[in-house]
């Protein structure tokens, strides 16, 4: 069952990438939290923190069930119904403000009508890149990496996708996107010439690239100099990241509306972030680059 098989695709990835992050540090290692929801389900939390690169981070996979909460139904426009969900999310907030914080999901969900029976099914993720500094070449590298996973299920995907990563992580009450962009889907489901396979083909594809598309940047930037002023920077930067995760993201509304584990729905806010009455950068500076380039979507492949 396509359930079964995403599940275990999940766990293996986990393992992947906690390696390959551990191996990245040098000093700091992941610690496992198992947890269990008492609706159906539970999770395995993995989180890193204190290292030599990565201040904050969580690889989290998760396997939840039962009935559809009501705030739910009325999401999804449903009367009474059954699910099933899992997916891995992660973020990871490094300590060097030169290296990016990313952020990556990719997910299955199924609902089911009063007999049991599997009425709709759907994949959605992505992966998408949140710099302090802007370094043109990594979100290129970023942007081209994700082109080459979809290009090859569907000409149309990158482009698509793109735009529909620069439509979702967009801070509306800020004008202005959360990060540089990258991929992002939803409701992915079978039609007549795009089976749930393909979908799953798909989706794995853009999770095995994760790795490739983040950790070149990471390993090019992580020992870098900086100043208390640029990281003074960055914990503003990342104090854009937590409204954006409170007010807009659904997967965060999500976990919350079914009873998910906090710690694990709460792992992706920073650690340290700053909040200045009406703060703007120096005219001309890096940091006003950013924030130029933030309030115009960039088409990076093309650049």
């Amino acid at each position: 069952m396509m359930k079964e098989k995403f599940f275990k695709y999940i766990q293996n990835l986990q393992d992947a990438i906690t390696f390959a992050l551990e191996k990245m540090d040098g000093k700091a290692v992941f610690k496992e939290d198992q947890w269990i929801r008492k609706e159906g389900g539970g999770g395995r939390t993995r989180v890193i923190s204190n290292g030599n690169v990565f201040e904050k981070g969580g690889v989290n996979i998760s396997k939840v069930y039962g009935p559809l909460p009501e705030a739910m139904q009325r999401y999804f426009g449903v009367e009474e119904a059954d699910f099933f969900a899992c997916g891995l999310s992660l973020v990871l907030h490094p300590v060097n403000p030169m290296v990016p914080t990313v952020h990556a999901n990719w997910r299955y969900f199924e609902m089911y009508d009063k007999s049991g029976e599997k009425v709709k099914s759907w994949f959605g993720g992505g992966q998408d890149l949140t710099p302090y500094y802007l370094f043109d070449e990594d979100a290129k590298h970023f942007h081209q990496t994700c082109k080459n996973a979809c290009d090859s299920h569907h000409p149309e995907f990158y482009k698509k996708y793109k735009k529909q990563c620069d439509d979702y992580f967009w801070n509306t009450h800020r004008e202005e996107a959360r990060g540089v962009g990258g991929l992002f889907f939803d409701r992915c489901s079978a039609t007549q010439d795009f089976t749930m396979q393909h979908w799953y083909n798909f989706v794995t594809e853009v999770g095995d690239s994760f790795l490739e598309a983040y950790l070149p940047i990471v390993e090019k930037r992580r020992d870098l100099p900086f100043t208390k002023e640029q990281r003074d920077w960055q914990e503003i930067r990342r104090g854009r990241y937590v409204e954006f995760n409170l007010i807009h993201d659904k997967g965060t509304l999500f976990g919350l509306k079914t009873n998910g584990r906090i710690e694990s729905i709460l792992m992706s806010l920073p650690p340290h972030v700053q909040w200045h009455y009406n703060h703007s950068p120096k005219k001309g500076s890096e940091e006003a680059r950013l924030i130029k380039v933030l309030q115009h979507p960039v088409e990076w492949v093309n650049f």
